[in-house]
């Protein structure tokens, strides 16, 4: 066998043995080469940024200044980039009220609606009847001049914000040292009409603004016009010019006179004050004034007014009897809500208002003010009245509907204080506590917050029942800490009637989150109705001009539904019967009733609550300011309480008594001492005193002593010779002194 055919016992080589060996150096040279292009690419990006960055350097050094210029330049830089951010800021601030206009607020005018009382009289009207609405084009020149004289001059020269208007009232104000004209626009004033309150807050400035120019892209100056006029309040209870020209005057709009109209025209500035039917010296007067602005406007000359300065405006008689306009608004936003699916929207609805307990609640509230309201520093009340199964019998929303017809007690948000605590109690009964059961009064902490009692003090182991008449703090946080839980307390609290939404906090069993007063007696009413849902409800039947009955409340609505079972219902009772008598309430006991119900006051004494009941009615009552500054020390057991028992002495005049529901022991006799209570509910042993209610505004007051002393400056007439004369001027003296 030759050599070649000798097996060959080594290993073959593949046919591409070492090509393997290629492959990274190919991958390697690649990422070489993406790395080399990112270099170069990023080098020469910087140095075009930089070639670029120099350019504009160099251009912009010939807009280069320096001195005082300079600071002129950066000072007006520092103002662009804080009023962009202040923008932004009022933008966000002005969402929520954007979302107002997605609603249907045109829907007012789709309602023309006649309210009578719980006995079928007739008590008032709200809403628009289109047939009678008067196109602006149609009427009077004068009255349209009137109105635009006095209300915005500058009306169709602005778009929504008058600055040039606003400079001048700040002008005026300044050198009157005090508010004489305001700034507001007539489509400032129609965007708080329509989707406004009346609650004096810098938001709702912003609000206000930003819904203003909102008006004036999506209406013309004449629609704007004419809503200004159909909507605004003109006293008596009626709203719209064409409304007061028919119960001042007795006459359609169309037809009024110059001085009629000047007077209509004065009403939109404070309608409660310039009422003609009211006060009609007062209501001639401000018609003057609107006739002297018409000839400042240029709209009018002094020989074109000086007939209506000289034969003024006479009304019809009418009777003084108020309206209750603060329930009537409330009852037309329920009937809007009722009659929402009826094709007729034309309509007399029987309402449960009773007028005599309605005159007394606003005369409990008025006397309150009138009495108290200079020592106490408090401006405002308000007050809800349930009779016991829902009937809404009276309703206060303010001080004076023709003022400000904002309604405190179903609009503002305010904390109930320690007027909440009774859900936590409630809850408390329905998870198997006792009124004797007991629970340690000590120092507790809720993460970072450690509430308190008043003086600091505890009493150690007390007994729920008197834990509750003395409103202690930090029972009721310990309860919601250990057993009950937050979330459990805000659905009791809404399913008992508060239907504001609550803000989840640790606080809330103290009463932090913010209620109404009507969301209080809705509550409060299911506990003399022994646990059942109180079915609050202030419309009794609508109907249409036919007499068809379009809507029955016990008809149409479900059976109340139980809240609390009847064994918590008759705790609480037994519990809430004891405060107006050994607790923080004493002043609320009504005279030989049983009474039952809590006080509250807030932190800096800024609000004052009393929520009571008997076994026939329910009424929660609040006092406090608009603008939220403290009261001089006011608290629940105080003004409220007295408030209450003021309506309640009266409203049980005559009537069936009713028990209250588990409490079957006598009335308690009432403790003339002092409870220990917290901080904010300490029941005042003695109230501060009467302070005068001022008759004349400081400028009045001002005005007459100046008048006064320059009378007593003047020198004397010098009298004529002649015993006539004497005689003559001895008789005018006379007839003047007697007049």
């Amino acid at each position: 066998m030759s050599g070649d055919d000798q097996p060959n016992n080594e290993p073959q080589k593949a046919p591409n043995a070492g090509k393997p060996a290629k492959e990274p150096k190919l991958k390697r040279h690649i990422f070489l080469r993406i790395d080399s292009w990112l270099d170069s690419t990023l080098w020469n990006a910087g140095y075009d940024l930089a070639e670029t960055w120099e350019e504009i350097t160099i251009f912009f050094r010939r807009f280069r200044v320096r001195g005082l210029k300079k600071l002129g330049f950066e000072i007006a830089g520092e103002a662009m980039t804080l009023g962009t951010a202040g923008f932004v800021v009022l933008l966000a601030l002005a969402q929520p009220a954007f979302e107002e206009t997605k609603k249907d607020w045109r829907n007012h005018d789709n309602f023309a609606v006649t309210f009578l009382d719980r006995y079928g009289n007739t008590i008032g009207h709200r809403g628009i009847i289109h047939e009678n609405s008067v196109p602006v084009d149609e009427l009077p020149d004068h009255l349209v001049k009137a109105v635009l004289a006095t209300e915005d001059r500058r009306f169709f020269d602005h778009f929504g914000i008058d600055f040039f208007g606003l400079a001048r009232a700040m002008t005026e104000n300044a050198k009157a040292g005090s508010v004489v004209q305001g700034g507001s626009t007539l489509t400032q004033q129609l965007a708080k009409n329509l989707f406004l309150t009346n609650e004096r807050s810098i938001e709702r400035k912003i609000k206000e603004a930003f819904l203003s120019l909102w008006l004036e892209a999506n209406l013309s100056k004449k629609e704007i016009l004419s809503l200004y006029l159909d909507r605004a309040y003109m006293g008596g209870g009626t709203f719209g010019a064409a409304a007061a020209s028919q119960f001042y005057f007795g006459k359609n709009i169309t037809e009024v006179t110059l001085a009629e109209a000047a007077m209509l025209a004065g009403l939109f500035k404070a309608p409660a004050k310039y009422a003609p039917h009211v006060n009609l010296p007062a209501a001639r007067a401000r018609a003057n004034d609107v006739l002297t602005n018409m000839v400042q406007s240029g709209l009018m000359t002094e020989g074109q007014v000086v007939a209506a300065r000289r034969n003024p405006a006479s009304v019809i008689d009418r009777d003084e009897k108020e309206a209750p306009d603060f329930f009537l608004d409330w009852a037309f936003e329920e009937v809007q809500r009722l009659a929402a699916k009826f094709k007729d929207h034309t309509l007399v609805v029987r309402t449960t208002i009773d007028l005599g307990l309605q005159q007394a609640a606003d005369e409990a509230v008025a006397s309150s003010l009138r009495e108290y309201g200079e020592s106490y520093n408090v401006k405002q009340g308000a007050l809800v009245m349930i009779e016991n199964g829902g009937a809404v019998r009276a309703m206060v929303g303010g001080r004076d509907y023709g003022e400000s017809q904002f309604n405190r007690s179903t609009k503002a948000l305010r904390q109930p204080g320690s007027s909440f605590k009774m859900y936590t109690y409630a809850l408390a009964m329905e998870n198997g506590y006792t009124p004797q059961s007991v629970v340690v009064d000590g120092p507790i902490s809720w993460g970072n917050w450690s509430p308190q009692n008043y003086g600091r003090s505890y009493a150690g182991r007390i007994t729920l029942e008197t834990a509750l008449a003395k409103s202690i703090n930090t029972i009721p946080v310990r309860l919601a800490k250990e057993k009950l839980g937050i979330d459990a307390i805000m659905q009791t609290a809404k399913a008992m009637g508060v239907e504001t939404p609550l803000r989840k906090d640790v606080t809330i069993p103290l009463g932090t989150s913010e209620v109404t007063v009507m969301d209080q007696a809705t509550a409060y009413a299911v506990l003399p109705a022994g646990g059942y849902q109180s079915r609050r409800h202030g419309v009794a039947q609508i109907m249409n001009y036919n007499g068809d009955v379009l809507y029955d409340f016990e008809r149409d609505t479900p059976p109340p539904e139980r809240i609390l079972t009847e064994k918590a219902a008759a705790y609480m009772n037994q519990m809430m019967t004891k405060i107006p008598y050994i607790g923080t309430a004493r002043r609320a006991a009504v005279d030989g009733i049983l009474t039952g119900g809590k006080t509250g006051t807030t932190q800096a004494y800024r609000d004052a609550w009393f929520v009571g009941y008997t076994g026939n009615y329910t009424a929660a009552v609040w006092f406090g300011n608009d603008d939220y500054t403290s009261t001089n020390n006011m608290t629940g057991g105080s003004l409220p309480a007295m408030t209450f028992k003021k309506l309640m002495d009266y409203a049980h005049q005559g009537i069936d008594l009713k028990p209250i529901m588990g409490v079957d022991a006598p009335m308690p006799e009432k403790d003339a001492k002092p409870a220990v209570a917290s901080a904010t509910d300490a029941d005042a042993t003695a109230l501060p005193p009467m302070v005068r209610p001022r008759s004349l505004s400081g400028q009045s007051t001002r005005l007459i002593r100046e008048l006064g002393q320059r009378l007593r400056a003047a020198p004397a007439l010098a009298l004529p010779a002649g015993p006539s004369a004497q005689a003559t001027t001895a008789s005018e003296t006379t007839g003047s002194t007697q007049n």
